[in-house]
């Protein structure tokens, strides 16, 4: 048995928990080594305190879930099948009464939730969400090493793309081409949709590149990321086109200096919120607070998106193997949006940085 399923069975222990019915692609993947998208089908792993675990999938997925390293029952079935009969089949093999079972609460579905229900009506259902990002929060050497290829290939692909900003391409223009020059190194797949912005459109946060033309004096805003082996990397970087004016310095000036203060302040012992706040003092006492809207930043592993979240309200501790992003930005409308992004590693001295390409202001003449 891995030790990330020892971990989920000392805690179902701990709280009386029979079984543990996982549903997330992120989270089946973490517990066994199997990731599939399987679409509107299910997939699903169940975890006992002692018996052995099973694992539910199409059965055209077998192979790929056996091939994958997964060494206990799988449990296949085909469109015409009823997965839930064998599920509760298996079940009951393993243990006769289930009073109380976790599950994923924000992923779960109604339909789904209702099918449990069904089974076993005399059953409470508590949240594993919450045991499971913790878990996953702390990485181990090997999942760090994937996540720091997965931040080598993101660093490429901003210098491919700052070496793709010629006047007159547009944001498209430029976004295609760095994802193909990815593809050309056997990058199957972003960590999200790609965003390259210039101008005014870089002052969105969440924005869509299309074909505004890149022109002289504009910032471009690269935030992109790669997945490999399952693990995600995440960077912005703000670049700009010939000079820009001494607003636009300014802004950037006050991101990098957040950014790296940011940096200094992660380690050990010290809050999320404080971390936050290490940025979000020094844009707020530049004059910008009101145009830095979004948290500080986030984990990142088998999502994108994880635990922790660094919010200026967050009291978790920070801890030793945590891998988050720290990305100020400054957003004026009309005028420039810059935000800065890296990928940092928490030692037991501090932040180790895994994105690399340069944070001074790089101008591409």
């Amino acid at each position: 048995m891995n030790q990330r399923l020892v971990k989920l069975q000392t805690w179902m222990k701990e709280n009386e928990i029979e079984v543990s019915f996982l549903t997330s692609s992120e989270n089946v993947f973490y517990l066994s080594g199997y990731y599939t998208d399987p679409h509107e089908r299910l997939l699903a792993l169940a975890v006992f305190q002692e018996e052995e675990p099973f694992l539910v999938c199409p059965s055209m997925e077998v192979h790929d879930a056996k091939r994958s390293g997964w060494a206990h029952e799988i449990i296949g079935y085909s469109d015409i099948e009823n997965p839930w009969e064998l599920i509760l089949n298996s079940i009951n093999k393993r243990i006769h009464k289930v009073s109380k079972a976790a599950i994923e609460k924000e992923h779960m579905n109604v339909e789904r939730y209702e099918r449990l229900l069904s089974l076993f009506p005399h059953a409470s259902f508590v949240s594993a969400e919450e045991k499971l990002r913790m878990l996953r929060m702390i990485k181990d050497a090997q999942e760090l090493k994937i996540i720091e290829e997965a931040c080598a290939l993101a660093d490429f692909a901003v210098q491919f793309g700052a070496s793709e900003i010629k006047e007159g391409k547009t944001e498209l223009d430029v976004l295609n081409a760095l994802e193909y020059a990815l593809k050309q190194k056997g990058v199957t797949e972003m960590s999200f949709s790609t965003m390259v912005l210039t101008g005014a459109n870089a002052a969105s946060p969440h924005g869509t590149p299309g074909g505004t033309k890149i022109k002289k004096g504009d910032l471009v805003l690269f935030d992109l990321g790669v997945v490999v082996d399952r693990y995600c990397s995440d960077i912005t970087r703000t670049v700009a086109y010939g000079d820009i004016n001494d607003k636009q310095k300014e802004i950037y000036d006050t991101v990098l200096k957040a950014q790296l203060a940011a940096i200094a302040a992660s380690k050990p012992g010290v809050s999320a919120a404080e971390v936050d706040l290490t940025a979000r003092r020094i844009i707020s006492d530049a004059g910008y607070g009101e145009f830095f809207p979004h948290r500080l930043g986030h984990g990142l592993g088998i999502s994108v998106h994880e635990y922790p979240s660094l919010t200026e309200t967050n009291q978790l501790i920070i801890e030793e193997g945590m891998v988050y992003t720290i990305e100020p930005g400054i957003y004026v409308p009309e005028v420039a949006g810059v935000r800065i992004e890296d990928d940092v590693y928490i030692t037991a001295d501090g932040a180790k940085v895994i994105t690399n390409f340069p944070k001074e202001l790089q101008i591409i003449k």
